[in-house]
C-alpha cells in the first residue's frame, strides 16, 4: 500500500504507552512475576528473558525487576494470576486479540466485553481470530540504517525475514524462540533496534480510512487502559498519511 509505514504505527503506539508509563510498569511487573514461576533463571526461561528485555527497554530499574522475579519464583501469596486471551472484532471487521493476566476471570471478561461494546466492536468466541496471528519477534530500525550491512548480520543470525518499508524503515522478523539470539547478534554488530518486541503478527491485514482508524485506536486505547490487559493486537493496516492526520 502506498504510503504504508509500520514504523509510523509503532511510534504512535509507543507515544500513547509513554503517556501511561506508570500503568505500563505495573503490567510489566505482573508479567515478570508470572514468567518467573516457570523458573527464575532467564537463561533457561526464554519467556522471562524476553520480559526482562522488555522491562529494561521501558527503563525499569534492575532492582524492581529482580524483586518481581523473586516474588514470582517464590510463588508469593496474592500473585495467583493466570493468562487468558480474548478475541473479538472492531469496526470494519478488524480482528482484535487481547492478552490478559488476571486473578478474576469474571471481572476481566466483563471489562473487556464492555470496551468492545462501547467502541463499536464485539467479543468473539475462542478461536474466532487467533488463527490469524502468529507469535514472532520483531525489531524495527528508523530510516537511515545501513540495509546491506544489517542484512548480512541478519542472515548470519538466522532471522526469518527482513523488510524495508516505504519510508526506509527496516523491520526484522524472527521466530519467537530465536528472538533474543538474533537481537543480541544485531546489537553486538552495532545495530541496536529502535524498537524490539515479541508480538502476535497477523497473516492478513485490513486497511482503514481515518474514521475506521480512529475507532479501532479508541478501542485499543480503552482495552490497554484495563489493569488486567497486558497486550492488544489487531490486523488493522493504517496508512502513514492517515496516521499523520490522526496526529
Amino acid at each position: 500500500m502506498a504510503g504504508h509505514s509500520k514504523w509510523a504505527n509503532i511510534k504512535h503506539r509507543k507515544a500513547a504507552q509513554d503517556a501511561k508509563r506508570g500503568k505500563i510498569f505495573t503490567k510489566i511487573i505482573r508479567e515478570l512475576t508470572v514468567a518467573a514461576k516457570s523458573g527464575p533463571n532467564p537463561e533457561d526461561n526464554p519467556t522471562l528473558r524476553a520480559t526482562i528485555d522488555k522491562a529494561l527497554g521501558a527503563n525499569m530499574k534492575r532492582d524492581t525487576i529482580d524483586k518481581a522475579i523473586a516474588r514470582g519464583a517464590g510463588n508469593a501469596d496474592g500473585d495467583n494470576y493466570e493468562a487468558v486471551t480474548y478475541e473479538g472484532y472492531g469496526v470494519g471487521g478488524v480482528a482484535v486479540l487481547v492478552e490478559c493476566l488476571t486473578d478474576n476471570r469474571n471481572r476481566t471478561v466483563a471489562e473487556v466485553r464492555h470496551a468492545f461494546t462501547k467502541r463499536g466492536g464485539n467479543l468473539g468466541t475462542d478461536g474466532s481470530v487467533a488463527y490469524l496471528f502468529s507469535r514472532k519477534g520483531q525489531m524495527y530500525y528508523e530510516p537511515g540504517a545501513d540495509e546491506d550491512a544489517l542484512m548480512e548480520v541478519v542472515l548470519e543470525a538466522g532471522a526469518e525475514d527482513v523488510e524495508t518499508n516505504d519510508d526506509g524503515s527496516i523491520e526484522v522478523t524472527t521466530e519467537f524462540t530465536d528472538y533474543m539470539s538474533v537481537k543480541d547478534a544485531l546489537t553486538e554488530a552495532g545495530f541496536k533496534p529502535d524498537n524490539a518486541e515479541i508480538a502476535m503478527i497477523p497473516s492478513t491485514t485490513i486497511p482503514l480510512d481515518k474514521d475506521g482508524a480512529e475507532k479501532v485506536l479508541a478501542l485499543v486505547d480503552m482495552l490497554e487502559d484495563l489493569d488486567d490487559v497486558q497486550n492488544v493486537y489487531t490486523n488493522a493496516d493504517i496508512p502513514e498519511e492517515v496516521m499523520a492526520e490522526l496526529g
